[in-house]
């Protein structure tokens, strides 16, 4: 890939611009994911009018899918409320060049280099913002969810693996590549640790995504368990299950050592479907943060309003601010 500047949002609109949108318009949202790509259509007040998912196909037959789980979306709305669509997003794993509206690579839907441009605008008629899944996610959680009304937050997405975003002085931090907060790659067990899928030896995410988790605890107990809320489920009383957690929470806390230096926040946010857990995953973070902490403030450890559902909250949201403001 070369270095060009992925990310600013040049798809999204200008500041203000949720103006043109009616106060009767609808917004269409589409978060993709690795398995299931998830859909809405929202009016002003965030109900949803319709919502469907479909499985996520290999490759690039997933833009494919993308627009038939629209067009399904639609057409269940009343034939009169049709046209009050106003604007979509669509959301995208792995690395999105939002300025040339690409699809620059993703590992686990297996699409490289895939040219969106304006293929979903012209679908269907209206304009369409195309993001990074996480990036919307993070910032939905930031503005409207758990972090609202705060200007300094890390956002957490804990799922199949482990993302986030961050928030500093009132302001969604960007990169050069355009998703700050790949907190799941910093190695923290660089020296005992697990390979990652990135290259590196034991990234946080070897460790503390849910994946881990519940592979760690087959490791430790030998009993097959279906999932890491299974696990979650198993505590207190489970030695391994609580060794499991521990490993997941102690990795977690190291990781973001250094951004809660760097950035000083106010809150950790703790989104995705392991937010599930609830205060048995937030309570030992926040513990261990306290524990390591020093010379900076310890960050409050809350969890998050969306939960699982972030990404298609924040696509619709996104569709109708028309920019990650």
């Amino acid at each position: 890939m070369d270095t060009h500047r992925v990310g600013s949002s040049a798809s999204a609109l200008a500041p203000g611009a949720e103006s043109s949108l009616a106060p009767d318009a609808l917004t269409l949202g589409l978060d993709v994911g690795g398995t299931t790509i998830k859909g809405e259509i929202a009016d002003a007040s965030g109900t949803a009018l319709a919502a469907g998912a479909v499985p996520t196909p290999r490759g690039a037959a997933a833009f494919e899918a993308m627009e038939a789980l629209g067009d399904s979306l639609l057409a269940e709305l009343p034939a009169d409320r049709r046209g009050l669509l106003g604007r979509a997003a669509v959301l995208l794993p792995g690395i999105v060049d939002t300025e040339r509206s690409i699809a620059v690579f993703s590992g686990n839907i297996g699409w490289r280099d895939v040219h969106v441009g304006d293929r979903f605008t012209r679908h269907w008629g209206v304009p369409v913002l195309i993001e990074h899944d996480v990036a919307v996610a993070g910032w939905a959680e930031w503005r409207f969810g758990a972090g609202r009304g705060h200007d300094d937050v890390v956002v957490i997405v804990l799922g199949t693996g482990v993302s986030g975003t961050l928030a500093a002085g009132g302001r969604l931090v960007r990169s050069g590549f355009g998703q700050a907060g790949e907190y799941g790659h910093i190695p923290v067990r660089p020296a005992d640790g697990l390979p990652c899928p990135c290259g590196n030896v034991g990234c946080v995410e070897t460790l503390a995504s849910a994946t881990a988790i519940t592979r760690n605890y087959i490791r430790r107990s030998g009993r097959e368990v279906d999932g890491a809320a299974a696990v979650f489920a198993l505590l207190p009383g489970a030695p391994a299950a609580a060794r499991a957690v521990d490993d997941a929470v102690a990795a977690l806390a190291d990781g973001l050592l250094g951004v809660i230096h760097a950035a000083c926040p106010e809150l950790v946010v703790l989104g995705g479907g392991l937010a599930g857990a609830g205060a048995a995953l937030s309570e030992p973070l926040q513990a261990a943060l306290t524990q390591r902490l020093r010379v900076v403030p310890v960050p409050e450890v809350v969890l998050g309003e969306f939960g699982a559902r972030a990404g298609l909250t924040g696509a619709t949201l996104f569709a109708r601010h028309g920019a990650l403001l």
